[in-house]
């Protein structure tokens, strides 16, 4: 759904920045509370993920393809402030590397896939959870219900900007239709891999999914007529916490570059829902070509070399790589200014007087 150049117009364009980059303002101070010793790294590797699986185009329906949108699976996962900053940063590096998403049109995007979706996703999500039975199962049937409603509000979305700055003259009501309904599809896939995602991490390090904190209530023992905590279990000495945690991260990188680096090659070809409806629809008439469709890496392929399959592949790579490392810095220098803040809170704090 990455909308590109031409589609709205400038002044719609330019609102829709001002909200993405106050989106991502607050996204940054809300980031501070949710990144900690554990899910500071797991946030960079989850922008490269959803990096990665953006590239795995899925029929839908008849020449139509769908792709992960990412907002409920990032929210979910490293927490709402954390997922915005999480898509923001995957959308930044397709639309300045790849030509994926027009860079006037980024204030859209970002407005629409990252904020849209981990908002309504992860408002379904706690609602949800709040009202199922407390275990893994819950958080995962919750997962892929926000992730479903999370596409057709983006979709929505979409056609709500375009009927305020839309550039071409199009029955909205055809257009709504069509966008809201092909993406109810999409959301399926969307809701599939996020919740088999969350799943999976879930199955390994239950304290690395933000969404399913405070899943397991402590036990609690009757001492002298009254309900006490009982003592944790003392934790294995191997592999530990630490350990566990570098393994979930190496093996969600390996994942993330097998996926980009050769799976998307057996992606769909088919236009996704956006680009079908515009064509459809006529919503396409005045688009612009793309600031930097002379990248070297414009259209998810390494230029000048000719094998798609090595183009492709190197590129995917090459995607996940700079996700990861920009994602990781952004998050690693969240969470540095929220230790430095803390710091600075404790020794402000004046020592007790005798």
């Amino acid at each position: 759904m990455h909308v590109p150049d031409g589609f709205i117009d400038l002044p719609v364009s330019a609102a829709t920045g001002v909200v993405a980059a106050a989106a991502v303002a607050v996204s940054l101070r809300g980031a501070r509370r949710e990144l900690d010793e554990r899910t500071a790294p797991l946030a960079g590797l989850v922008a490269a993920f959803v990096f990665a699986v953006q590239m795995l185009n899925f029929p839908v329906a008849a020449g139509t393809s769908g792709h992960l949108l990412g907002g409920a699976l990032a929210a979910i996962l490293v927490g709402p402030y954390t997922g915005v900053l999480c898509i923001s940063v995957v959308l930044l590096m397709q639309g300045i590397l790849f030509a994926d998403g027009g860079l006037t049109a980024l204030g859209v995007n970002i407005t629409d896939m990252a904020v849209v979706t981990t908002v309504v996703a992860y408002a379904l999500f706690r609602g949800l959870v709040r009202i199922l039975p407390r275990s893994r199962r819950s958080v995962t049937v919750a997962s892929f219900a926000a992730a479903l409603v999370s596409v057709p509000a983006a979709a929505l979305a979409f056609t709500a900007l375009y009927a305020i700055g839309g550039t071409s003259d199009v029955p909205l009501g055809k257009t709504l239709a069509a966008m809201v309904g092909v993406h109810l599809l999409i959301g399926i896939g969307e809701a599939a891999i996020t919740a088999f995602t969350v799943g999976a991490v879930i199955a390994v390090r239950p304290d690395l999914v933000y969404g399913a904190r405070g899943l397991t209530a402590p036990l609690k023992l009757r001492v002298g007529g009254e309900l006490v905590d009982a003592a944790p279990a003392s934790a294995p000495a191997a592999p530990g916490p630490a350990r566990s945690g570098r393994r979930v991260w190496a093996a969600g990188l390996v994942t993330a570059l097998v996926l980009a680096g050769f799976v998307s090659f057996y992606a769909s070809a088919d236009p996704d829902g956006l680009e079908k409806v515009a064509a459809d629809q006529g919503i396409d008439q005045k688009t612009e070509e793309h600031h930097t469709a002379d990248s070297p890496l414009a259209d998810y392929g390494v230029q000048d070399i000719s094998d798609a399959r090595i183009s492709g592949g190197l590129a995917g790579v090459i995607g996940v790589g700079a996700t990861v490392a920009v994602g990781s810095g952004v998050f690693w220098a969240v969470r540095r200014r929220r230790t430095a803040t803390a710091g600075a809170s404790v020794t402000s704090v004046p020592p007790e007087t005798a």
